[in-house]
């Protein structure tokens, strides 16, 4: 038996703010350890959070499962909707418009991947189109829903879904959790840092009514501001926005007045993208826009006037730089959040990269001591994932026709990452996305922006002239008809969130091979 020296425990976690970075951040720790870590957290309902209406994408279910969400009480206590993906209007070219599915296109047959059977087809004459072969997308046309199954015979297994809520409930329903399992929540103002004149590191937090929070483990989720990692630690930013210039949000909900549709709507504007975010109460609304090209009291003006229903309150405006801090872990700070870095919401991906920080975290949790290698480790995993989220919002950017404002004239011209130009090259060349084992963006998510955004295949893979055109032709006819076939048999998404939640009761899905 092994007799090496165990590492101190680390016994009191210190997080700084709330919000649903720290409360989800809270409630992963109080799960994950139970009762021996002591988690405080330190917000003031004064500061107020970003909480717009948020959308997710389907990697939540990670989150929700360590937590043991239960579902139906979280879509109550949320006002949540499904989603099933993002409709891009007017992105490619005014007048265009494509969609991004959660779940895959076609379904998993033996030997090359699903779209080179596609593109061999296409080349042989086939003119459907990729979205006949995603059940998601016929579903989402038709404001339909249905969850995922595990049966791979059912084409029911190809589907993939995430969550809309409205984000401010989210984080005092996780709260409710977090206090529950034991984390003891201080209301107030952080008025100094103190730190070890050694190390560097941060040893407690003093609130303005001189209550001292000591730790050995500080999370820092105080959001834009990130009081510790870099207002004590310093750890410095990369500024992203010679790529992603759009600088600026205004959001304003606004009142629900239709059926609600299980999908994210991002609309483009003349200086950045519109989103809209439909809830069970009312719908959520924001322009991203570079200041650059607009000023704030046309960005609010233009927002105001594309709105579904009358507007539930004054717009409110966010100021951010795209990019990421250099360091995300450093001593014993880490930043989870906004307070890390910042991607602007094209792909969803807020709180992806809130978890995705939290996963990292619960992976390499260090003793004590910190071990500098711990924090070395978490911050190139944490860089990667920035880095692929970055290339894939910039591929929405730079790939447009037709756009002579100023904004996107300076996006087709601009530098693109070379990690960006390689995986563009290669897809046009021989219809292969290449992408890292950890990457988040899947090849579904690559080939519905990719040929939404017109960058399109001009080979496929070599493997697949094994195939036998007919039959494979005759294959993917068969798939396309099971989707559609498929589509109509099944719930409205409001029927499916009503009997999700308890409210009534929603026709049976047919059964479907």
């Amino acid at each position: 038996m092994h007799d090496g020296k165990r590492g101190r425990r680390i016994e009191r976690v210190v997080i700084l703010g709330g919000g649903t970075a720290g409360w989800m951040t809270a409630t992963a720790l109080a799960k994950s350890f139970g009762p021996r870590l002591a988690i405080t957290l330190l917000e003031s309902a004064e500061i107020g959070t970003v909480g717009v209406g948020e959308a997710t994408i389907p990697t939540i279910h990670w989150f929700n499962e360590l937590i043991g969400l239960d579902e139906a009480e979280f879509l109550r206590a949320t006002k949540a909707s499904f989603k099933l993906g993002i409709e891009f209007v007017d992105w490619t070219r005014p007048g265009h418009r494509y969609f991004h599915p959660f779940g895959s296109y076609g379904v998993a047959l033996p030997g090359v991947a699903f779209h080179h059977r596609w593109l061999k087809a296409a080349r042989e004459g086939l003119e459907l189109p990729l979205d006949a072969f995603s059940l998601a997308t016929r579903l989402a046309a038709d404001n339909r829903f249905a969850k995922p199954q595990g049966d791979a015979r059912s084409i029911l297994s190809t589907l993939g879904y995430a969550y809309h809520f409205d984000a401010a409930l989210y984080a005092q329903h996780l709260r409710g959790l977090a206090e529950a399992a034991g984390v003891t929540r201080i209301e107030g103002k952080l008025q100094q840092v103190e730190r070890d004149g050694e190390s560097g590191h941060v040893t407690a937090l003093t609130t303005e009514r001189g209550e001292r929070l000591a730790g050995e483990l500080f999370i820092d989720c105080s959001g834009f501001r990130a009081l510790l990692i870099e207002g004590a630690m310093g750890a410095g930013y990369e500024d992203w926005s010679h790529w992603l210039p759009c600088d600026r949000a205004v959001a304003v909900p606004c009142a629900r007045v239709a059926e609600t549709t299980p999908y994210t709507r991002s609309t483009a504007r003349a200086a950045g993208w519109q989103w809209r975010i439909p809830l069970q109460h009312r719908t959520g609304n924001g322009y991203v826009y570079a200041s650059a090209f607009l000023p704030d009291d046309e960005a609010a003006a233009t927002l105001l006037a594309n709105l579904d229903g009358e507007a539930l309150a004054e717009p409110r405006f966010l100021r951010f730089t795209a990019g990421r801090r250099r360091r995300c872990w450093l001593g014993n700070v880490v930043a989870i959040g906004l307070s890390s870095g910042f991607l602007e919401p094209l792909e969803s991906t807020s709180i992806h990269l809130i978890q995705s920080g939290i996963a990292k975290l619960l992976t390499l949790f260090p003793d004590a001591d910190i071990d500098p290698r711990l924090a070395a480790r978490f911050d190139r995993l944490f860089a990667d994932d920035m880095d692929d989220i970055k290339d894939f919002l910039v591929l929405h950017y730079h790939a447009t026709h037709d756009k002579p404002e100023p904004l996107w004239t300076h996006c087709r011209h601009m530098a693109l990452p070379e990690s960006l130009i390689e995986k563009e090259a290669q897809y046009r060349r021989s219809g292969r996305v290449m992408l890292g084992p950890d990457a988040l963006f899947r090849e579904a998510s690559w080939l519905a922006v990719l040929n939404g955004q017109e960058v399109l295949a001009e080979d496929y893979s070599p493997l697949a002239d094994a195939l036998d055109p007919a039959v494979n032709r005759a294959q993917l006819e068969q798939i396309a008809a099971v989707v559609a076939r498929a589509a109509p048999s099944l719930p409205k998404h409001d029927a499916a969130l009503a009997a999700q939640i308890g409210e009534t009761r929603a026709a049976p899905a047919a059964a479907l091979v």
